[in-house]
């Protein structure tokens, strides 16, 4: 009989969930659900190291401050191991509340603990990296205040603190403050990076900075400290979708812990009792820290009644909600599954498309069918081999490399669904014989693609014969192509087989609302390839041409029946 993984803070949290003793939102109900389905059950893969906790949450109390709940909850989860090696489970951890939550004072402690030698790693620097000097040296400057506290001799004696630098005389580990310019900046040996405010940050060229450092000393961790913004499509938004993807069971649940406190809908704002789904402190009942910050919340709530200006940063800040913000998902994780269905018999001509964002990462060609409200899309990838094996590991034989390069594209291979191409770019003929095999099979005769590199791809296909359109702005019909698509996952309408290629390329589109109408966009602008998805879109561009071969065929039947 399996023995239930445990520990007193963490059954404690999801008791009181249970219990309806704190009020959590979605996201953490989510969070709480795959902790207790994929990882509590799970005593032989995991455990939690209890003397690492204990020591943290009691260095933090003796020489800092009270921990909340919710930061004794996410501490379990720092210090949790696999069985097999010892490695951290989770080396990443995202945390999104609302301000005033405590989330510098939690790096506080933890930093000064990471480099202590209740820690007991050598070496084991840590750096906090924000937007701005000020900002980074918020947490830093708490660790160096602390430590030079008056009756604070222990640690003047374990630690040298200077204004730019704390060091552990016993583990020589460095605590730093720097600056997000990833131009001025060279990875370290760094255990830990903190990225305070990451909302802030434009891009991953910071991220990808320290990152590098990262895997020198054991037990190598990320945290990404913040609360939304009002800065659009930069890293927030790509770690964001992420965080949702393994929330909803997309992506596994290992490497990345997800913690995400917001209002549900914006209409909670208005119910006091609710607040706690944004920010974890003010969860009744309260201590010191947390009458503070909700007297300073109400007073800024009740200014809106006068100065409605306000209300964004309010929203933003403190409920962590962006009022405008509506991007979304294109599907569900259901609906995603409920396009794995058999194809209906592919007895009618079908409308060809493609999809080729660039000679030198992924293509994608496809057939699309229609039966009754039914649409199939049958699809094939082309992907050059250099671009897989620099994002995805494609070359690589080793199970430990990251989970975030383990897509299985020689699993997809082997099925079919797609090849790697040993080729600097793609050579445009691929396509070309894929389409004459396909005509060969069922007789598609017009491809509709992009304009991208059409100029080379056109004339090899009109000398095979094939029509030829070509969508100059792409997106500029993905607006009139909404309602359909939309009420085509919806309503499981759609058809792509068990093609699980399929799936991850719509897995990475999300849609934005533009004065426009709808876009369907990459939720990454790299290794989130959505060519397959794209691609399906230029064939529904011309579905109503399969509606006409429909009808066509229906009323040919009815004259078969007819007795002259």
């Amino acid at each position: 009989m399996m023995v239930k993984l445990q520990n007193k803070y963490v059954d404690e949290y999801i008791r009181k969930w249970h219990d309806g003793e704190i009020i959590l939102n979605k996201k953490r109900e989510q969070l709480l659900s795959l902790i207790e389905e994929q990882l509590l059950p799970r005593s032989d893969l995991y455990y939690f190291d209890e003397e690492q906790i204990e020591n943290y949450i009691e260095f933090s109390e003796t020489w800092y401050f009270e921990l909340d709940e919710w930061e004794k909850f996410i501490s379990a989860f720092i210090f949790l191991f696999y069985v097999e090696d010892d490695e951290v489970v989770f080396d990443e951890f995202v945390i999104n509340i609302g301000r005033g939550g405590g989330k510098n004072g939690f790096l506080s402690t933890l930093a000064n603990y990471f480099i202590s030698p209740l820690h007991g790693i050598d070496y084991y620097d840590v750096s906090i990296v924000a937007n701005s000097e000020k900002q980074a040296k918020r947490s830093f400057m708490e660790c160096f205040r602390t430590i030079h506290k008056k009756g604070n001799e222990t640690l003047k004696s374990e630690f040298e603190a200077y204004k730019s630098s704390i060091t552990s005389h016993e583990t020589q580990s460095l605590f730093e403050y720097k600056t997000s310019n990833a131009s001025s900046q060279d990875g370290g040996r760094e255990g830990a990076v903190m990225y305070d405010e990451y909302h802030e940050m434009e891009d991953t060229a910071i991220v990808d900075v320290f990152s590098g450092g990262l895997g020198k000393v054991d037990h190598g961790r990320q945290f990404f400290i913040g609360t939304k913004g009002f800065k659009r499509e930069g890293y927030f938004d790509t770690k964001y979708r992420e965080c949702e993807d393994i929330l909803n069971g997309l992506i596994e649940f290992k490497g990345t812990f997800p913690y995400i406190a917001e209002l549900d809908d914006i209409s909670e704002m208005d119910t006091l009792d609710l607040w706690p789904k944004a920010n974890p402190a003010l969860q009744p009942p309260l201590n010191k820290r947390g009458k503070r910050l909700l007297n300073r919340v109400l007073k800024e709530y009740k200014k809106l009644a006068h100065e409605p200006s306000g209300r964004a940063a309010f929203v933003t800040k403190r409920m962590n909600v962006v009022e405008d913000d509506m991007e979304h998902l294109v599907a569900t994780r259901e609906q995603l599954e409920a396009t794995n269905r058999p194809f209906f018999k592919l007895d009618t001509v079908p409308i060809g498309s493609l999809d080729f964002g660039s000679v030198r990462d992924f293509a994608t060609c496809g057939l699309l069918f229609k039966k009754g409200e039914e649409y199939a899309f049958k699809s094939f990838t082309y992907a050059i081999k250099q671009f897989c094996d620099i994002h995805y590991g494609y070359s690589i034989n080793n199970s430990s490399i990251g989970t975030e390069k383990k897509i299985p594209l020689k699993e997809w291979e082997r099925r079919g669904l797609m090849k790697v191409v040993d080729e600097p770019s793609l050579n445009p003929m691929h396509i070309v014989t894929w389409f004459v095999e396909m005509r060969e099979l069922y007789g598609v005769r017009k491809v509709i693609a992009d304009n991208y590199k059409m100029d080379i791809l056109r004339p090899l296909l009109e000398a095979e014969g094939f029509e030829v359109e070509t969508i100059r702005r792409p997106q500029s019909i993905h607006p009139l192509l909404a309602p359909r698509i939309e009420d085509g996952l919806s309503n499981n309408k759609f058809i792509f087989e068990d093609n699980p290629l399929m799936r991850w390329f719509t897995n990475n589109v999300y849609v934005k609302e533009t004065q426009q109408g709808k876009l369907f966009l990459k939720k990454e602008a790299v290794k989130r390839k959505t060519d397959g998805f794209q691609a399906f879109v230029h064939a529904l561009y011309r579905a109503n041409e399969l509606d006409e071969q429909v009808d066509m065929d229906e009323a040919f039947d009815m004259l078969d029946e007819l007795d002259f």
